[in-house]
């Protein structure tokens, strides 16, 4: 790949970032387009201003992908206070109710009902939380006293289990569908073991396949310094969960310029969006229509600077 603005690769370019506690997400985007001197950056998945951890940020043309990475599965390591429930489920939050009229529970009690939460459920969102209702963040309606009756929403835990088991401190790990609030989690826990509770910590993991642990930092963005061209994840990886198909140089670049193209060698059924590849990388994502690959999303390279 060649490199048109600074060092990011010409097709974009999607960029791991451990964020630290503190800052919002949004921070992060503002430091790395100062950073890398692009200012099409967007990150795919908010992070609390107290949470740590993977933030995925895409940069350049990849910015298009972004429907197709804020909606996979998620890691997080999570710790709750038991015994007090706050208004904003963690620890920002003014206590509303404690539990200390009843013994606090023992591990095994926590884990038990941990446990019910695997699978598919419903969750009603957080009254503070970016939900939209009637167009504005329920946070800001939250602020102004005002409370709504949420909707559930339904989600999936795929693993949940205790990590740490500290009283009245319980850290725990949950592998969860995209939208999941994990301080929704903390607060249904208090309420199964009717003695209240509140996120105190929330560290994201992994997004997908992509991990925190080479991540680069997010004191670094601040800081100034340009990702390395070996920190920079190529966007196929970021729509790693999707299958692929690698189309020739002619079709390559009919498919650029929103054509509709015929391989008569792939096996094209009708169904889940793919990444479509040629020699270079990731060119977009299609659909297949009328047996002919069709594209939904394309990548238009940076302007030469």
């Amino acid at each position: 790949m060649t490199t048109e603005v600074g060092n990011v690769p010409e097709r974009g370019a999607a960029l791991a970032v451990d964020k630290p506690a503190g800052p919002t997400s949004h921070d992060i985007v503002t430091w790395a387009r100062r950073s890398v001197g692009v200012r099409r950056i967007g990150h795919t998945g908010t992070l609390d201003p107290f949470a740590s951890g993977l933030l995925i940020l895409l940069i350049g043309p990849a910015t298009r992908l972004s429907e197709y990475v804020s909606g996979l599965p998620k890691v997080y390591s999570a710790r709750a206070l038991l015994g007090v429930s706050t208004d904003t489920d963690d620890a920002r939050g003014q206590a509303v109710e404690t539990g200390s009229s009843r013994r606090m529970p023992a591990r095994a009690e926590v884990e038990e009902e941990l446990s019910r939460f695997l699978g598919q459920i419903q969750q009603v969102p957080p009254q503070f939380s970016a939900k939209k209702i009637d167009g504005e963040p329920m946070y800001k309606k939250a602020r102004r006293g005002e409370v709504v009756d949420l909707a559930p929403v339904d989600v999936e835990i795929s693993r949940i289990q205790v990590t740490e088991f500290n009283p009245p401190e319980v850290t725990f790990e949950v592998a969860c569908s995209g939208g999941t609030y994990i301080r929704a989690l903390a607060r249904d826990l208090g309420e199964r073991l009717g003695v209240g509770a509140h996120l105190t910590g929330l560290r994201r993991l992994s997004v997908g396949n992509i991990t925190v642990e080479h991540a680069m930092p997010g004191g670094d963005l601040r800081e100034g310094y340009v990702p390395t061209p070996a920190q920079w994840l190529d966007p196929v990886e970021a729509v790693g969960h999707l299958r692929a198909v690698r189309v020739p140089g002619e079709s390559a670049r009919r498919f650029r310029y929103g054509e509709s193209v015929s391989l008569p060698e792939a096996d094209l059924e009708a169904g889940p969006p793919i990444a479509v590849l040629d020699d270079m990388g990731l060119v977009g994502i299609g659909e297949v229509r009328d047996e002919r690959l069709a594209p939904r999303k394309v990548l238009v390279g940076l302007p030469a600077s």
